[in-house]
């Protein structure tokens, strides 16, 4: 009897022993379905290319040789070689070499093509803990503004958005940042303190200063569940910087844009007060855009766009600069990320109230983008 309780408390005990240990792995066995961060380090190459043929027909000019022409060219307008990659799934970089044509006659390199850097950051991805896509980045980078509306208006190849062809943004600048994508597909913030004069200055305006720009662009999507008005965005951009101590520089932009497989539709409006020196006046400019682009299912789609430019709105009329494109593209379908696109195209520049006139510009070309 006595051995018969032995051997019955000792099964009891290894029941008890083995039901502990089933407890313990099932807490600390994964659960069903989680994939581990993939902290690989990767490293990815890309280029980007913008070719195109140019004519001018309005105006024309006179060559060497006193003879009256019409310009026309080959152009290579931007060749890009992207590095990408990252360290974990915390920390990425990008590195863009940009390759592009010396304009100017004051050097023998005049007309050759030069080595310059676009982009060079590192980023801290904040995936682990807020809504994917949000993040910091520090170094050479993208601008709040023109690098969200180039996302929507597809057509940079053929020619830069209101506010970076007119002047009044750079695309990139040296700075640090932040992006915080809003739950459920809401919208986003990007924010960030910059030098303020462009990835082409190095701070130096007529001469050295110490001031910072300040942008931030916050996008809300009203209704991401709604199929038909996903692709509606409200966004608006503040740009608070100085030449100079009490020189201001300051952008502000509203926009509205719609994006659908049938249509993408885009208008902004600038405000824009520029005061080069404190014993300057403060120069007040204004203008809008406006763009829509028709497509089809076989790649084929349509540019419309209109720019008016008020260069003055303290004096009366106001000198205006007006621009019009007019094109027709061809996206052929890749996969794997990769873009093509040719694109022939019409546009007009022509000024109103502008003394003296600098009279009505007209080109027709073809563009090509190349990405990969």
């Amino acid at each position: 009897m006595k051995d018969r309780l032995i051997r019955f408390t000792t099964a009891c005990a290894a029941a008890a022993g083995l039901m502990i240990a089933t407890e313990v792995r099932a807490q600390v066995t994964p659960a069903a379905g989680y994939t581990p961060p993939d902290d690989t380090p990767k490293i990815n190459v890309g280029i980007t290319i913008f070719a195109d043929y140019s004519y001018q027909d309005t105006p024309s000019v006179v060559d060497g040789d006193k003879n009256t022409i019409h310009k026309g060219s080959f152009n290579l307008s931007r060749a890009y070689i992207n590095v990408t990659g990252s360290l974990s799934h915390w920390f990425s970089f990008r590195i863009t070499p940009d390759i592009k044509a010396e304009t100017g006659t004051s050097t023998s390199l005049a007309g050759n093509q030069t080595f310059r850097i676009k982009y060079g950051y590192g980023q801290v991805n904040f995936d682990d803990f807020a809504p994917k896509g949000s993040w910091f980045r520090f170094g050479l980078q993208q601008t709040p503004w023109i690098d969200f509306a180039e996302g929507v208006y597809r057509y940079r190849f053929q020619g830069a958005t209101f506010s970076d062809t007119e002047g009044f943004l750079t695309s990139s600048d040296y700075g640090a940042s932040a992006h915080f994508n809003f739950p459920g597909n809401y919208g986003d913030v990007h924010a960030g303190v910059y030098n303020g004069d462009g990835y082409q200055s190095l701070n130096d305006q007529n001469g050295v200063n110490n001031e910072k720009a300040f942008q931030i662009r916050a996008t809300i999507r009203p209704a991401p569940g709604v199929a038909v008005a996903r692709g509606l965005r409200l966004t608006g951009y503040y740009d608070s910087d100085h030449y100079f101590s009490d020189a201001k520089r300051e952008r502000a932009i509203g926009a509205v844009t719609f994006e659908h497989p049938y249509v993408n539709v885009g208008a902004e409006y600038l405000d824009a007060k520029d005061q080069t020196s404190v014993t300057k006046a403060v120069l007040h400019k204004d203008g809008y855009s406006v763009w829509v682009t028709p497509r089809t299912p076989i790649g084929i789609e349509g540019l419309f766009r209109y720019d008016d430019l008020n260069q003055n709105k303290d004096v009366s009329p106001s000198p205006r600069k007006k621009r019009t494109v007019l094109g027709v593209a061809y996206w052929p379908p890749l996969e794997g990320g990769k873009t093509i696109a040719f694109m022939v195209d019409y546009s007009e520049v022509k000024f109103d109230n502008v003394k003296p006139d600098p009279g009505k510009t007209k080109i027709y070309a073809l563009h090509t983008l190349f990405n990969f």
